[in-house]
């Protein structure tokens, strides 16, 4: 059986290229079912002349449907629908629930969910909107013009340039680095699985904040080691809890945000970043500062790295949260001889970073473009960040701590309403919250949640405000305890 020319979807008056909505609809009809495996499509000359395209257009979308694996060409015979059951197979994710580690990172898969959340307080990004790409399509199509070759390896340490351009940007926030100290990664979360490589081993304990930064915990515990909560407040790691952990535990490794921190976006002060310092050294406890969000901090705010230096310190930061989800790239800083294991670990695991990449945000750091790009995101974020929590303080909410900078907030639920039942309330209705006990394993955890107020808009507060009217009316038997 033939394949009808008028069996094709085709648009001249649309904006998508017209190849490519030849290979759209033909990957469509062949994974849904309708055009069946062994069946003829139109000759070239046929569906050129029936849809007014040119041969060119349409031996080259066939081309393309063939390479994909979706046809197959019979020399004399024509064009026909492959039979490989992978052609007509819808691309699918796997379960998450058979996973071993499927609760430390439930969250994390959820903000990466674009199709079931249309709404996305609980995010820890930008909206894609917010992020723009004009500037970074502008930067591809430079680099493309650039005469250096694109297929050979970069170097292990990563980027010459750009690790000289961080240098730069680190000396703002008093941090004295050199070039060689700076080793360029595929992201944060990379740099800090090559850190836990270097120094920690199974049963090690490794202290982390709390609240704090949910994949921490996950990371740990994926090395076969034990998280160790730390206690934070509105100036940082409460200092005798973090004694009694030291005194207790005897922990290889402390993972902190001294920055905008996760979820909480506070900072921590200059004496209580003097007194941690002093505790870890009197235990010989590395610490590792995740400053990820360094460039939403207008008022450079205190930095470990510019108290203590890098002996038993590690600095690891990203470009990704200012400019791309999709563009990962993260460095770490430390002193040359853990520099030079990480970096060995790094040429083990995976041999280099993309140079390309790299050579992308070269130009995007240097061209004055990123620049101008933060300074719009900062503010816009100050523009937004008082209104909402304006608002939750309307609805009940209770704000501790009022963030200077960033897109984090940590509120507190009003009354006794649960986050983990307001949570799963507002999943049902593709809104994504972030509640406490993702953060905390305090008692009062489950009070809690992280909002960011860049993913609230006008359209989401009515929603809201019913399901907290349906928590609060549901039956104490009906609601999770913390």
């Amino acid at each position: 059986m033939t394949i009808s020319a008028a069996d094709w979807a085709f648009d001249k008056a649309g904006s998508l290229p017209f190849v490519e909505q030849l290979v759209r609809h033909a990957t469509q009809a062949v994974g849904d079912g309708r055009w069946q495996p062994g069946e003829r499509l139109p000759s070239i000359r046929q569906l050129a002349e029936a849809l007014g395209v040119s041969r060119f257009t349409v031996t080259d979308a066939y081309e393309r449907l063939a390479a994909a694996g979706l046809v197959v060409s019979r020399r004399g015979s024509g064009v026909y629908v492959a039979r490989s059951t992978q052609a007509r197979r819808l691309v699918r994710e796997v379960d998450a629930s058979a996973s071993a580690m499927a609760q430390e990172v439930a969250l994390l898969r959820r903000v990466m969910d674009t199709e079931t959340f249309p709404f996305k307080p609980g995010s820890g990004c930008l909206p894609a909107d917010w992020l723009g790409d004009a500037d970074l399509r502008s930067a591809l199509r430079e680099l493309a013009r650039q005469p250096a070759p694109l297929t050979e390896y970069g170097s292990v340490q990563g980027h010459p340039a750009l690790r000289r351009q961080l240098g730069f940007r680190l000396e703002r926030y008093g941090i004295q680095s050199d070039p060689a100290q700076i080793l360029m990664t595929g992201s944060a979360s990379h740099g800090l699985d090559m850190v836990m490589r270097a120094l920690v081993r199974p049963g090690d304990r490794v202290l982390v904040d709390d609240p704090g930064f949910y994949n921490f915990q996950a990371l740990i515990r994926l090395h076969g080691a034990v998280p160790v909560a730390v206690p934070r407040d509105a100036e940082g790691p409460v200092p005798a809890a973090l004694r009694l952990a030291l005194e207790q535990h005897g922990p290889v490794l402390y993972l902190t945000n001294s920055v905008l921190s996760n979820p909480t976006g506070a900072g921590v002060s200059r004496q209580r970043a003097l007194r941690v310092l002093s505790l870890l050294s009197e235990r010989q406890c590395w610490l590792l500062e995740d400053d990820i969000y360094a460039d939403f901090d207008v008022r450079h705010s205190l930095r470990f790295a510019s108290l203590a230096g890098f002996e038993r310190l590690i600095y690891t930061g990203s470009l990704s949260k200012t400019l791309s989800a999709d563009l990962r790239v993260g460095f770490l800083v430390s002193n040359p001889a853990l520099i030079a294991e990480l970096t060995d670990i790094k040429l083990i695991t995976g041999m280099s970073t993309s140079m390309a990449t790299e050579d992308l945000m070269y130009r995007l750091l240097t061209g004055g473009r990123y620049r101008r790009h933060v300074e719009q995101l900062c503010r816009r974020l100050d523009e937004v960040r008082e209104p909402v929590l304006a608002r939750f303080e309307s609805l009940g909410f209770g704000v501790e701590h009022r963030p200077v900078g960033g897109f984090f907030c940590w509120l507190k639920l009003p009354g006794e309403i649960s986050a983990a039942d307001l949570s799963r309330r507002a999943a049902e209705e593709g809104i994504l919250l972030a509640p406490g006990r993702y953060f905390s394993h305090q008692a009062e955890a489950d009070s809690y949640m992280r909002i960011n107020p860049a993913h609230c808009p006008d359209s989401l507060w009515p929603q809201l405000e019913r399901l907290l009217a349906q928590c609060q009316q549901a039956p104490p038997s009906h609601r999770p305890t913390p």
